[in-house]
């Protein structure tokens, strides 16, 4: 909330805490609205533009308070219409936020960490390591540079934005006060006024998380299931050991039961060529989501360097999607966008400087491989 100037950054703050802090500085509780409308509404960085408060409060706010988003590194705009931005937050490692415009949405892809902890096998975030936890106004700020680049100011005219999914850099669950809180901002209509049906949650399966999750808000939630057994699932999302899917899905289909109007879980499956898209993981993934109310979101692999994993051709993946129909799922292909940016599902990779030393030896390792099949692949050409 503070940095090293001392003063309070007023854009991660919620409503109640907003208040709480015009309280603290001897002010009425009503400025709150006030300031949040500006911010978030109107983008306003600039105590000094904010015409309906007084020069008195200005001054005071000017000397305690700030309104300061994550650096943008850079923008770059995809052939397809698909944005990307690299913002640099406190800890100095960089982040990325990406907006995919189709059918009439705008959707905003959220970082919520810098790097992941989670490791899981074919995301290229995973493979960056971890540095740190966003605040709240760095994960808020991303909506709030976002909604600015698009001249959408007020929020609430032309609204660019529709959609906000925390599928970007990190595990949401993981950084939890700052990840509710800056939700919590998206909907307030003070902040960016989106329904809670279209800010949506995913997670690689942190359990107590989404009981306490269920308890503070109502969002959407997806699951980034990847494989319909243990064993398989152990290999790609390493947290399914501490986790598993018989663990996991109760507690999903509790959290969807405690949302009520026919909410269901969103489920979001990576397929990997020869990995996990066979006949017999379609019966697994059906057999496993047989009594969970779900849609499914299927992702065919987006390639990165040293991933070890390749697409499923066009066939594998109508056949995949073509047995989960025929039992009855409502499933959608995530068409790729913005691959020639890489801002494609799984290719996040950001600047992490990594405390957990595990892009160095990941990087170490698939060398390591290449090199050994070198002197095969020269002896081949002999």
């Amino acid at each position: 909330m503070t940095n090293t100037t001392g003063k309070i950054n007023l854009l991660g703050l919620t409503q109640p805490e907003m208040e709480q802090f015009f309280e603290s500085i001897g002010e009425k509780r009503f400025r709150a609205g006030q300031v949040m409308k500006w911010i978030h509404h109107f983008g306003v960085d600039d105590f000094a533009a904010m015409t309906n408060v007084g020069k008195a409060l200005r001054e005071k706010l000017e000397a305690s308070a700030e309104i300061r988003g994550p650096e943008v590194v850079s923008e770059n705009i995809s052939a397809d219409g698909t944005r990307k931005w690299v913002v640099r937050v406190a800890s100095g490692s960089c982040v990325e936020t990406v907006y995919i415009p189709q059918n009439g949405r705008g959707t905003l892809c959220v970082s919520s960490q810098a790097g992941c902890a989670l490791d899981c096998s074919f995301c290229s975030t995973g493979k960056q390591g971890f540095n740190s936890d966003l605040t709240s106004a760095e994960i808020i700020g991303q909506v709030w540079i976002a909604n600015k680049s698009f001249g959408t100011v007020p929020a609430k005219i032309d609204r660019a934005i529709t959609n906000v999914v925390m599928m970007g850099m990190g595990e949401p669950l993981l950084n939890f006060d700052n990840v509710v809180s800056a939700m919590q901002i998206m909907m307030d209509d003070l902040g960016y006024g989106i329904s809670k049906r279209k800010v949506t949650l995913s997670t690689s399966g942190v359990v107590p998380m989404i009981d306490k999750l269920a308890e503070v808000i109502d969002v959407s939630l997806a699951l980034s299931l990847h494989a319909p057994n243990d064993e398989l699932r152990n290999q790609l999302v390493p947290i399914n050991k501490k986790y598993p899917l018989d663990m996991l899905l109760a507690a999903c289909k509790r959290y969807v039961t405690k949302l009520g109007e026919k909410r269901v879980l969103t489920i979001e499956y990576t397929l990997l060529k020869g990995v996990n898209d066979q006949p017999e993981h379609a019966e697994q993934m059906i057999a496993l989501l047989a009594d969970v109310p779900c849609k499914i979101n299927l992702i065919p692999f987006n390639p990165f360097p040293f991933s070890g994993y390749e697409r499923p051709s066009n066939n594998a993946i109508r056949r995949f999607q073509d047995l989960l129909h025929k039992a009855g799922h409502n499933v959608t292909v995530r068409t790729t966008r913005g691959d020639d940016i890489d801002a494609a599902c799984g290719q996040l990779v950001g600047q992490v400087m990594d405390r957990t030393r595990r892009s160095e030896r990941y990087i170490a390792v698939r060398q390591l491989g290449s090199e050994a099949q070198e002197p095969r692949a020269v002896a081949n050409r002999n």
